[in-house]
C-alpha cells in the first residue's frame, strides 16, 4: 500500500539548478533567503508572482488581498481550483505557498490596503510589488514607496497590453530612480480594470513573470533592472517598447500629494445591503410580468452589454440631479459591470430623493 508521504528536501536539491548558475551560485541564493517582499493583490498577477517568488527561495513573502476568488478570475488565476471559490485570496495562497515552499516564511493580511495601513505594511520589507488591478492602490503604493525609499516593482494590465517597472530603486549615486507619477502625474478616473474590459489569460502570466524577474535582479543585483523606463509589451504583436523616463514629480511634491489624497476605491467599499438588489431578487421580478412593469432599468455605464433589457442608459458622467425624473410608484434598478459604478449613483441618487426606491445591482452584470 502506497503511503503519502510529505517529502523533507534540502535547500541544495530544491535549488539546485538555480545555484548552478554562476550569476546566482550560493551567495545569490543566500541573499534570496535573507529578502522579505511585500505582494499586494493576490489575483492575475500577484498569485502567480507570489509562488514564482517562493519557490525560488525569496526568505519571507507578506500577502495582502481582501477579496474573494470568483469563478470568474479561474481562467488565469491558475493557482486556485473550484474548490476555491467563496474563499479567501490571500489565505488560499498563503495555504498553497506553504505547501510548496518549506523555506518561505508566508503571512498574509485579508484587509484592504489603506492610506492608514500601507506604512505598516512596507516598513519591514526589502521590496513592493503592486499584483493589483486598483487604481488607487497603485499610487497608494508608489507614493508611499517614494517617501519610505522603499523599491516598487510595478505591474499592471489592458486588454493585450502589459506594462512593467521597477520604480523608486536606489541608485548609485544615491538617489532614486523614476516612480509612477514620473509617468502619469495624475491619477485617471475613467480607466477600467479588467473586469470591465477583459484580459487574455496568457498576458497575465508574462507580465507576472517579467515581475518576479525584476525582483530577482533586484535582490542578487545582476543583470539590468528596468529602472527610469517602462516596458509596454503587446502579446497580439509579440512586440514590445521601452519608454525611457525622466523624474517629473519631486518628494515634496509627492508628500504634498500624500497628504491631501485620500487613495479612496469604491471596490473596497461596504456597501449599504438596504440599496442593493440582489441578481436572484431581480430574476424573480423579470419572472413576474405584472412586477416587472413597475421596475426600471438603467445602465450608469454606455454601451453596457447586458442580459436583459435596459430601460435607460444614464453614464454617471452625465448624470445631472437636478433633471432627473422620479416617479414614486416606481422601482429603479441601476446597473453597471461590477456593481461599483451603479452603487456610487445610487448614493448621489439616494441624496437627493432619500425615499424614492432605488436600488444598485450587486456584483453588477458579472454576478447576474
Amino acid at each position: 500500500m502506497r503511503t503519502n508521504i510529505k517529502m523533507k528536501p534540502t535547500k541544495k536539491q530544491l535549488f539546485k539548478r538555480q545555484i548552478t548558475l554562476s550569476e546566482i551560485g550560493e551567495e545569490g541564493q543566500q541573499k534570496l533567503q535573507n529578502a522579505s517582499v511585500l505582494v499586494v493583490g493576490c489575483g492575475g498577477l500577484g498569485s502567480p508572482i507570489a509562488v514564482h517568488l517562493a519557490t525560488s527561495g525569496i526568505g519571507k513573502i507578506h500577502l495582502v488581498d481582501f477579496d474573494t476568488i470568483d469563478v470568474t478570475n479561474l481562467h488565469r488565476q491558475v493557482f486556485y481550483s473550484l474548490a476555491d471559490v467563496g474563499k479567501s485570496k490571500a489565505a488560499t495562497l498563503a495555504n498553497f505557498i506553504k505547501d510548496r515552499a518549506p523555506f518561505t516564511d508566508v503571512t498574509f493580511s485579508a484587509m484592504p490596503l489603506t492610506k492608514a495601513t500601507v506604512f505598516e505594511q512596507i516598513t519591514e520589507v526589502d521590496i513592493v510589488i503592486d499584483g493589483t488591478d486598483s487604481l488607487p492602490t497603485k499610487y497608494l503604493l508608489n507614493d508611499a514607496c517614494v517617501l519610505s525609499n522603499k523599491p516598487l516593482v510595478y505591474g499592471s494590465l489592458y486588454k493585450f497590453d502589459g506594462y512593467v517597472a521597477s520604480f523608486n530603486v536606489k541608485q548609485e549615486d544615491g538617489t532614486y530612480s523614476t516612480n509612477l507619477r514620473d509617468v502619469f502625474p495624475k491619477m485617471a478616473t475613467d480607466v477600467p480594470n479588467c473586469s470591465a474590459t477583459g484580459t487574455l489569460n496568457t498576458i497575465v502570466s508574462l507580465i507576472a513573470a517579467q515581475q518576479v524577474n525584476e525582483v530577482l535582479k533586484l535582490i542578487t543585483g545582476i543583470g539590468k533592472p528596468l529602472t527610469n523606463q517602462l516596458l509596454i509589451y503587446n502579446s497580439l504583436q509579440n512586440s514590445q517598447l521601452n519608454m525611457k523616463l525622466k523624474p517629473l514629480v519631486s518628494r515634496d511634491e509627492v508628500q504634498n500629494i500624500f497628504k491631501k489624497e485620500t487613495y479612496f476605491d469604491a471596490s473596497c467599499e461596504v456597501q449599504n445591503r438596504d440599496w442593493l438588489i440582489s441578481a436572484e431578487e431581480l430574476k424573480k421580478i423579470f419572472s413576474d410580468t405584472e412586477r416587472s412593469q413597475s421596475v426600471e432599468i438603467i445602465s450608469v455605464l454606455e454601451n453596457l452589454e447586458a442580459p436583459f433589457k435596459v430601460d435607460q442608459e444614464i453614464s454617471i458622467k452625465k448624470l445631472n440631479i437636478e433633471e432627473f425624473q422620479i416617479d414614486i410608484s416606481k422601482k429603479y434598478v441601476l446597473v453597471c459591470q461590477k456593481g461599483i459604478t451603479s452603487y456610487k449613483a445610487t448614493q448621489i441618487l439616494k441624496e437627493r430623493f432619500p425615499d424614492a426606491n432605488i436600488l444598485s445591482l450587486a456584483g453588477g452584470i458579472n454576478d447576474y
